[in-house]
């Protein structure tokens, strides 16, 4: 793979100089959908694919980047330290909007460089291919220009570009995941304070299936801010009947529906509820997890897919589809929507005896009734984003 990302490079940008090699992994999240954003817990883990930087300085100021996964495109090239913001910028907005991010926290560039950029997401699969290109240019950044940034300053600093620069009001956990990812490992992360743990994931004899619906979503069109202002706004109306909280993530199920009262928005109620009852799942999840329970593990993972689909609307015919043909297949433990919905990928565990069978029935079901062709990988947990080395 990097030998032939080189070879590109020269073609693209011509021989010579050192060739810097970064790689950025994607991730999928176990359990505790839209929660981030809501003060509560995710359980997500870095993948061992993901997007790819060859980069090379250069004695001026211009940056040139180019991107394989996008044909017929030329490279889109900009002044290091003269960012604007223009409209329909599409992919390079997340790379210029770490470096706009990067300037606001005071950071200067005395050079810029040349940039061969592969990923292997498939694009709006809900595997946060976005997030895997903001953290690779973090970290670009980070080591060409020797900031010494810590690693959870570049995920808020990531997060900060995909709210303010591409206009997606997301949460923190896909940088997380994909800054901190641990091989082998699993995080659980509690999304307010950022505290959080690793989790070792050990399924014995069943494996992390993700499938993709090929059903594309586009963050910034869809009904993500929407869903996000619905629980800002269930907090306020909290707040000013007394219940001091600032994100829902603070109360439990309990004390939820002591105070669900005071909601009088139907949507708002739907969207609330999902926020604290997957809160609550995503806690129990993991302690099963470690006790090494993994048929309760797969149950929550099922309940937190009907929450999903029921109180906070994110599923689609597609994601549903696809999860109910994984709830009917042998061998399935459980199965779920992953990432922020309205299309991408289910993540499901199915016993190893069973997952050749399980991706043909899925697929075939899937297929007859939405006449899209599913795609499937069996996940394995990687490392966070990193430099590979020189060439």
């Amino acid at each position: 793979m990097i030998k032939n990302l080189l070879k590109e490079f020269d073609i693209f940008f011509g021989k010579g100089g050192t060739k810097q090699v970064f790689f950025s992994p994607g991730r999928v999240n176990l359990i505790g959908e839209h929660t981030d954003y809501n003060g509560g817990c995710a359980f997500p883990c870095a993948l061992d694919f993901g997007t790819y930087g060859i980069i090379r300085i250069r004695n001026d100021n211009k940056c040139r980047i180019f991107s394989l996964n996008i044909k017929n495109s030329p490279f889109k090239e900009f002044h290091i330290n003269k960012i604007q913001k223009q409209e329909n910028e599409g992919w390079i907005a997340y790379e210029k909007g770490i470096i706009k991010v990067f300037h606001d926290h005071g950071y200067e560039f005395d050079k810029g460089f040349d940039m061969l950029m592969f990923g292997s997401i498939p694009n709006g699969a809900g595997l946060s291919s976005s997030a895997s290109v903001e953290l690779l240019t973090a970290v670009i950044l980070n080591d060409l220009y020797h900031l010494n940034i810590d690693m959870i300053d570049m995920i808020k600093m990531s997060q900060i570009a995909e709210n303010t620069y591409v206009g997606v009001q997301c949460g923190i956990m896909d940088q997380f995941a994909i800054g901190m990812g641990k091989k082998d490992n699993a995080i659980l992360i509690d999304c307010n304070t950022l505290e959080y743990q690793y989790a070792p994931i050990k399924l014995d004899d069943a494996s992390i299936i993700i499938g993709n619906t090929n059903k594309k979503r586009g963050l910034t069109d869809s009904k993500y801010n929407e869903r996000r202002k619905s629980c800002e706004d269930a907090v306020k109306v909290l707040n000013d009947n007394g219940v001091k909280i600032s994100y829902l993530g603070e109360l439990n199920e309990k004390e939820f529906d002591q105070v669900k009262k005071f909601i009088t928005d139907k949507e708002q109620l739907l969207r609330a509820k999902h926020a604290v009852s997957e809160n609550q799942r995503t806690k129990e999840a993991v302690i099963l997890l470690k006790k090494g329970n993994i048929s309760k593990f797969g149950e929550l993972m099922n309940k937190s897919h009907i929450s999903l689909r029921d109180d906070y609307d994110v599923t689609g015919f597609e994601l549903d589809t696809m999860v109910n043909v994984a709830w009917k297949s042998k061998g399935t433990i459980g199965a779920r929507m992953t990432g922020a919905g309205f299309g991408g990928c289910t993540v499901n565990i199915v016993k190893n005896e069973y997952i050749e069978e399980f991706i043909k029935t899925v697929s075939d079901e899937y297929l007859a009734k939405t006449k899209l062709k599913a795609a499937f990988y069996i996940a394995k947990i990687g490392d966070g984003a990193r430099k590979i080395g020189d060439y």
